[in-house]
């Protein structure tokens, strides 16, 4: 459903993105995290055709990600949305929906099916005076108006309170399962975690780490088992009644068991703790990686000059959102 190939932008002498390769499987919550100015957002707005590569190829749907035939079939939620504040919720949606060509019968139901499911009251009062948390729900159902198959979606809970994100995260994964393919960022990782079924760490430009949750805990994470004893072992600390010795593997487990069994004692519990995402996060891109993304003149490979601008460098170089 979404394909980027060698995906690269280069703002002047400032490389934004850097060879980026991935696709999105159709009904697939894909993931995009990273720090600040790691490239995330001007990923996403190359896919939603709002940035043009400077080298690479980014398809949906078969189509390259810029042609005016692919954004009917795509929904692109900024992490930034201001809206049109003297509009109600039902004028703005019909607005933006005669924008893309849709009949208004079939907008109308539309526009009150997304309302529904968001459970979004107060249809008919100016948005002005409407929470954020229902702003933002009008913004996800402005991207909805179209049917797309693809939802580009930067940090879709953004701001909200923790009612309303658990609500916006399950209405995202609502989607997917309708079938809808979501490519998703979010600096929260644990939302991350909890509704992406793969995901992307990017650092500097670069994809420093990718797959499943899962997968990306096997290739850089740790696991660590607690065994507690009923008796005092080589290296273990007192618990209570019980005695704790943290390790790193299964062989010494059975270390620790027979050491505990040797002194007259046993093993009473073993608790087995995973690395998080977070933690993953930290140690994969938490520190500014090798090399840099700055190009000398006349050359088109960074050099050893560091620069921290990212997306904020990106985000200035850029149009506002389509339609707002």
């Amino acid at each position: 459903m979404i394909t980027v190939d060698g995906l690269r932008k280069v703002y002047g002498d400032f490389v934004a993105v850097h060879g980026s390769t991935f696709d999105v499987e159709p009904g697939e919550i894909f993931g995009v995290v990273g720090p600040n100015g790691a490239g995330k957002t001007t990923t996403l707005k190359t896919l939603a055709g709002l940035i043009e590569p400077t080298a690479g190829t980014v398809r949906v749907a078969g189509e390259h990600a810029g042609d005016p035939e692919t954004r009917t079939a795509l929904g692109f939620l900024p992490e930034e949305s201001p809206l049109y504040e003297d509009m109600t919720a039902r004028s703005y949606l019909r607005f933006f929906a005669d924008l893309y060509e849709v009949p208004r019968d079939t907008a109308d139901q539309r526009i009150e099916t997304a309302l529904d499911d968001l459970e979004l009251e107060h249809r008919d009062r100016r948005l002005g005076d409407v929470s954020k948390g229902m702003k933002r729900k009008v913004a996800i159902a402005r991207s909805l108006v179209n049917d797309p198959d693809v939802l580009v979606y930067d940090e879709p809970a953004s701001g909200l309170d923790p009612l309303t994100t658990n609500y916006v995260l399950e209405y995202v994964r609502e989607l997917a399962d309708s079938g809808k393919t979501v490519l998703f960022s979010a600096h929260n990782l644990y939302h991350v975690e909890s509704v992406c079924d793969r995901v992307v760490i990017m650092n500097e430009g670069e994809i420093v780490a990718r797959g499943t949750v899962d997968e990306i805990r096997a290739d850089h994470g740790e696991t660590s088992y607690r065994v507690f004893t009923t008796v005092p072992v080589e290296g273990s600390d007192p618990d209570g009644d019980r005695h704790v010795s943290v390790v790193d593997s299964m062989d010494a487990v059975e270390a620790v068991r027979e050491a505990a069994a040797d002194a007259g004692g046993e093993v009473a519990d073993i608790r087995t703790r995973e690395s998080t995402l977070e933690e993953i996060f930290l140690d994969v891109a938490g520190q500014p990686m090798p090399g840099s993304r700055r190009i000398e003149p006349g050359s088109d490979s960074p050099t050893a000059a560091g620069n921290q601008e990212g997306d904020d460098r990106a985000d200035a170089e850029v149009s506002p959102e389509a339609g707002e």
